[in-house]
């Protein structure tokens, strides 16, 4: 980009940017907002509007420039872009500043003190097509410029073009006699006598009409500039100004035709003097074609405003020095229900009083609004404020608002921008309401209990009135309330509690299909919905009632139940409505779902124990019995047959198998219950490892298999337990090792212990246990699969008692896998047994 200082310092040009710099201060627009119009269209944050001098940058307009850039409005030319817009003389921008090839852009001062990365400019021309200026938005980020930028900045300069110089009506010149004088006038002169002849032609007049004084005087207007006069004959205009003979200029609009046949608008000026001849009338006229044009350009630009405005998804607000409106656009009086032809704005600030609320939901004045805040001089920015109209639906919109400064620095008004954000905010409160819902859950014994409290939160977050909460019977399949909630606090029997149809209705929609329904206003349901549908439509009705929203409770694809809201107005927010609500729902159903498998672990676990009692006492009695009676039997088997022996033994070890599953019964529910406590004292866990490691070593099943056990168990590790009950626990898990150990296997014990806790390992290189079912072998009577398709005999119970044991010393219990084969049983004891700490497993 270069810098053209022949185009810079052009006398013409620099006549333009004076005039320019006199009539842009008189426009109708805020050269500030047309700046600030062409920032927010192209998403920038900074804009100007500035004519270039021979050594200075005048800005007629800016917005959003840093105060050190901005204060003044006169600038030397090293910090301006436009240079290069005018001296280019078309459009003209950079994408990345700081990697531009040329080095004036990147060490520009602009880019340098104030973090400018890229901007578009285009040429802001004078009446005459002359560029004396530039139309510039600049940005602190790097970013491509597109045609719509380029076709959108052009068209926004085009609001700038000036009005050509407007001459003052000139008052009645006395003594006409000197043509010289007459010649020497800037404005065209025409003297008439009353016949309508032309006896007075001046050189301005040539110019503008382009006949020559030969060719029009002592012929009469009409054969000549054929005057147009309010569609009237000029003659009787004539007749009209020479009977009142004004001495003061009589102005009005004429329409003149010039020599080549196309007509000019003018503006005469007409008065009546008495000359050598007579009276004469003597008419100054000024062209206004120009004027024309650029009133017509004004109003094109104005209607371009006005539509740009109404296009808008946001609305605009705009009022003058006094506070009173005197600009609204469509979405604006589309929510105050305003016809796009309303012309007066006077009663808003009354129609809206009561109407509008803050962030807090408290009663917001007029006086305290933004746009009334902006007017003293306060720069408001995203200012919550909810808009309640009677019989409608609230909506909350975040609204920036700031001061209107003329070129002077007086204000001139303020303008208020509004962005709806209802959806937005309530999914903001809807995070809270999940944690109030949570907390209300959490807080209840039961769904029934829990339900108002929830409904009261569901209902306050949407500012609806109402809500009913439903749920399917297990043992009839009925849908059924189980609460309800009114913002009145009325229970109106015939609107809650009512017992759904299924199919029919919001509730029983959902109740048949399983998914959302949607209501948007329920007085459609009394004319084509079914009787019971009729009814409950005029009952909602009744209860002011307009919109209803029903979302199944779900567990897992489940149909548990329905939620179902009612809104006081018509709303028309379904989807996010219904996703939000779906939330809840699912919190609901987890709930629900949670409380009834508490209940079914409840009756599983009294099965558990009831069946264990069976167990215990009623069978313990009958295998004593018959141990006794078996063990005598064996006792007298030496006369007996190798078969009956052979049967008798079968029955002894089964029967002592019986007696063992039996007493772990006995003793899991004696532990669980309390009434087995425990016998506590200071013991040396290496002395009960190296006993139970020798018993199991001289097992018959380890000789069988000839499994082999190596101790790591060093002495002098003193805790706090039951000895009887520990060696249990290494009996279990050591039979259990040399169970599923292959012939020839090792079991390997090791003791550790450390500042906290003791931890006992012992490890197989047997079958190994799944890792999906090593949290699973503890319960009662749980076996592993690999277990069960070898064939391998258990009862399911030992390691169940082993982890009761072990959590009663306080202590915890886990399988491990072993590589490349086998199992490690980790147990880990604290040193210190606390009786507080060490309840009763669940």
């Amino acid at each position: 980009m270069r810098v053209d200082q022949d185009v810079l310092a052009d006398p013409a040009r620099l006549a333009g940017v004076e005039r320019s710099r006199r009539l842009l201060p008189t426009r109708l627009m805020v050269m500030d907002d047309v700046a600030r119009l062409a920032a927010r269209l192209l998403d920038a944050p900074m804009a100007t509007i500035a004519l270039a001098g021979r050594d200075q940058e005048f800005l007629a307009g800016a917005y959003g420039l840093p105060p050190a850039w901005g204060a003044t409005r006169q600038l030397p030319l090293d910090r301006s872009l436009g240079q290069y817009v005018v001296s280019a003389g078309h459009v003209l921008g950079s994408a990345d500043m700081a990697t531009a090839g040329d080095p004036d852009l990147r060490d520009h001062v602009l880019a340098r003190r104030y973090g400018v990365r890229a901007f578009l400019g285009v040429p802001a021309y004078d009446a005459h097509d002359r560029a004396v200026g530039a139309l510039t938005v600049l940005d602190t980020v790097a970013r491509h410029w597109d045609d719509r930028d380029t076709a959108t900045l052009t068209a926004i300069e085009h609001l700038l073009r000036p009005v050509a110089d407007c001459v003052p009506v000139p008052v009645t010149v006395a003594g006409l006699n000197s043509a010289a004088l007459l010649d020497s006038m800037q404005h065209a002169f025409i003297a008439v006598d009353p016949a309508g002849m032309i006896v007075g032609f001046n050189r301005a007049a040539e110019e503008l009409l382009g006949f020559t004084r030969g060719e029009v005087c002592g012929r009469h207007l009409s054969a000549s500039m054929l005057p147009g006069y309010d569609g009237q004959p000029i003659d009787a205009a004539l007749d009209r100004l020479f009977t009142a003979a004004p001495r003061r200029p009589v102005v009005r609009q004429l329409s003149l035709r010039h020599r080549d046949g196309h007509r000019l608008l003018t503006e005469a000026a007409m008065t009546v003097v008495d000359g050598a001849a007579g009276a004469l009338a003597c008419v100054f006229i000024t062209d206004l074609t120009r004027q024309k044009l650029a009133e017509d350009r004004a109003d094109h630009s104005a209607g371009f405003l006005a539509a740009l405005l109404d296009s808008l998804s946001v609305g605009v607000l705009a009022c003058d020095e006094t506070g009173r409106i005197v600009l609204m656009n469509r979405p604006m009086r589309e929510l105050h229900d305003l016809p796009d032809t309303t012309k007066s704005f006077d009663g808003y600030p009354a129609s809206v009083e009561g109407m509008l609320r803050d962030s807090r939901q408290r009663p917001l004045p007029w006086q305290q609004s933004p746009l009334m805040r902006a007017l003293r001089g306060e720069e408001v920015r995203d200012f919550d404020i909810t808009v309640e109209p009677p019989d409608r639906r609230s909506r909350t919109f975040a609204v920036n608002a700031q001061p209107i400064v003329g070129g002077d620095g007086q204000r001139r008004g303020a303008v208020a921008v509004t962005h709806e954000v209802t959806a937005m905010r309530r999914v903001e409160q809807f995070r809270s309401c999940h944690l109030h819902v949570e907390a209300a859950l959490q807080s209840a014994g039961s769904v029934s209990e829990a339900a108002p409290a929830v409904l009261e939160v569901v209902g306050t977050t949407l500012g609806w009135p109402a809500a009913e909460l439903f749920l399917i019977n297990d043992a009839t399949g009925e849908l059924r309330a189980v609460g309800h909630w009114s913002a009145s606090g009325e229970d109106a029997t015939d609107f809650f509690n009512h017992i759904p149809v299924r199919g029919q209705g919001a509730t029983g929609r959902v109740w048949q299909t399983g998914r959302p329904v949607w209501i948007a206003e329920i007085a459609d349901l009394t004319i084509r919905g079914t009787a019971f549908e009729r009814t409950r439509a005029e009952i909602c009705l009744r209860q002011g009632v307009h919109t209803v929203l029903a979302v199944p409770v779900r567990d897992s694809g489940h149909l548990l139940g329905v939620l179902t809201c009612y809104a006081g107005a018509a709303e028309n927010d379904e989807d996010v409505l219904t996703v939000l609500l779906d939330g809840v729902a699912a919190q609901i159903g987890i709930y629900v779902a949670l409380r009834r498998a508490e209940g079914l672990g409840r009756q599983l676990a009294r099965a558990q124990d009831d069946f264990i009692s069976l167990v215990g006492h009623e069978l313990r009695t009958p295998l004593a019995s018959i141990a006794a009676h078996v063990g005598m039997l064996a006792d007298e088997s030496e006369e007996l047959s190798g078969d009956s022996r052979s049967m008798i033994e079968t029955v002894l070890r089964n029967t002592a198998e019986l007696q063992g599953i039996v007493t772990t019964l006995l003793d899991l529910a004696g532990l669980d219950s309390g009434h087995l406590p425990l016998t506590i004292e200071t013991l040396d866990l290496a002395d009960t490892v190296a006993s139970a490691v020798a018993a199991a070593a001289g097992s018959d099943g380890a000789a069988r298999a000839g499994v082999r056990f190596r101790a790591d168990a060093p002495a002098g590790v003193r805790i706090e337990g039951d000895d009887q009950r520990l060696r249990q626990v290494l009996d279990c898990l050591l039979s259990n090792a040399v169970t599923y150990s292959p012939a020839g296997g090792e079991v390997l014990v090791r003791l550790r212990s450390d500042a906290e806790m003791v931890e006992l390992a012992i490890t197989d290189d047997g079958i190994g246990t799944p890792a999906e079912e090593r949290e699973r072998v503890f319960d009662r009577f749980y076996r592993g699969s690999n277990v069960r398709h070898q064939g391998t005999h258990g009862s399911g119970l030992g390691l169940s008692l082993v982890r009761t044991i072990v959590q009663l010393h306080g202590g915890v219990v886990s399988l491990h896998d072993h590589q490349p084969r086998g199992t490690t049983v980790v147990v880990q004891l604290p040193y210190h047994h606390d009786a507080a700490r060490t309840a009763a497993p669940a």
